[in-house]
């Protein structure tokens, strides 16, 4: 993995101690969205098609530190939206880093070069650039050309500032494996400290629909990329070596949402961070009042093809526990790239899908429009 060796070690304390003292479930990455706002709208995001007045909302600096505080989770991972649209962002990364967490700031690099400065190297901290391949490809999944130049040229100004650089890849369908793998190729010469690689959700909202993968799909593409890098030992990955497993359709997971809770402008997001069917008020509820087991690849009609690192990261750490000898051989080996596939968990009585996105719209907006004064009801742009 490829974690600085500092966090590794907290990391992997938190897990043992939970883990050896029976705790059943139990975080271990805060996603944190500050805000909704973005300054590219991507094809394939089911995040920014919100009105403006939740557009404009924020969590402040003190909603930030009492979201960690409340779940006690090891690592943060800070998302929207763009982050760095958000003002105080430098002041809630030095929070998290205070209270020594791990954290990682995911961004389109767009404003990393104007605000680099701002934020200082610490071996805690990471910046994770969105690129889906090369040029080409990721220009195209962001709707923008340019945009990859742009971010190549702030992961070099980040690297020459000694900060910790990962990359953060979405895969979707189309997807060329001997391209992706050129790409790993050129992200690995630029000294890039590791890879998040994952196929793409299927956000209910996305303007694109055509392009998501279907799980085998997902499965065939992952084991001819990883094939073309000696079963993906060739680079260097965020993520274990039985997550990519998972991808490469070794290995049969049921999703751990809990593992990866969600703090948005709206709450708790219920169930997981591609999911956004009900808001609680408190980690607390979160946990204890969510239906767990009406979500999940064959218990819910919306999780059938999901096989994102954000709800079977957690689930490959759980199986390592269980099981580290197989998880060493795992490491030792590289992922299988051929051979029969792990059988799939069935989704013959999977609920169907319910649609509610916009009642929680609503609801917010009632919300939003209470607390301002009546004088004050016009939308009014905070950035």
């Amino acid at each position: 993995m490829a974690i600085p060796m500092q966090a590794v070690a907290r990391i992997g304390a938190y897990i043992a101690k939970n883990h050896f003292s029976g705790v059943k479930r139990y975080p271990l990455v805060l996603m944190l969205e500050p805000l909704y706002r973005c300054n590219l709208a991507c094809a394939g995001c089911g995040k920014i098609d919100y009105p403006d007045e939740i557009l404009n909302q924020r969590l402040s600096y003190d909603q930030c530190m009492a979201a960690i505080d409340e779940c006690g989770a090891p690592v943060v991972s800070i998302a929207g939206g763009e982050p760095l649209l958000h003002r105080d962002l430098p002041r809630i990364v030095r929070g998290f880093l205070e209270k020594k967490k791990f954290v990682i700031l995911c961004t389109n690099a767009l404003l990393l070069t104007k605000k680099i400065d701002q934020y200082k190297p610490d071996p805690m901290f990471t910046w994770s650039i969105h690129l889906d391949g090369d040029k080409v490809m990721h220009d195209k999944s962001v709707c923008q050309d340019g945009v990859y130049e742009t971010a190549v040229e702030a992961i070099m100004l980040a690297k020459s500032k000694g900060f910790q650089v990962s990359i953060n890849c979405t895969l979707f369908q189309g997807a060329d494996p001997q391209r992706t793998a050129d790409f790993l190729d050129e992200m690995k010469r630029l000294g890039i400290n590791g890879v998040t690689i994952s196929p793409g959700y299927a956000y209910e909202r996305a303007p694109d629909q055509e392009h998501f993968l279907n799980r085998t799909k997902t499965k065939e593409l992952f084991r001819e990329i990883f094939k073309r890098g000696r079963g993906a030992k060739e680079w260097s990955f965020t993520q274990s070596t039985m997550f990519l497993d998972f991808l490469a359709g070794n290995q049969s997971l049921h999703c751990t949402p809990w593992g990866n809770p969600t703090r948005t402008v709206f709450g708790w997001q219920r169930p997981c961070y591609l999911l956004g069917e009900g808001y609680a008020k408190t980690f607390k509820e979160l946990m204890e009042e969510t239906d767990w087991d009406a979500y999940g690849v064959g218990n819910y009609e919306k999780c059938a093809d999901c096989m994102v690192h954000s709800g079977f990261e957690a689930s490959a750490v759980t199986a390592i526990m269980q099981n580290p000898l197989k998880a060493a051989e795992l490491a030792i080996r590289g992922v299988r790239t051929d051979g029969p596939m792990a059988k799939d968990i069935s989704i013959d009585n999977q609920r169907p899908a319910k649609f509610v996105f916009s009642s929680h719209v609503e609801q917010k907006l009632a919300e939003i429009r209470a607390k301002r004064p009546q004088s004050s009801r016009k939308v009014v742009e905070v950035d």
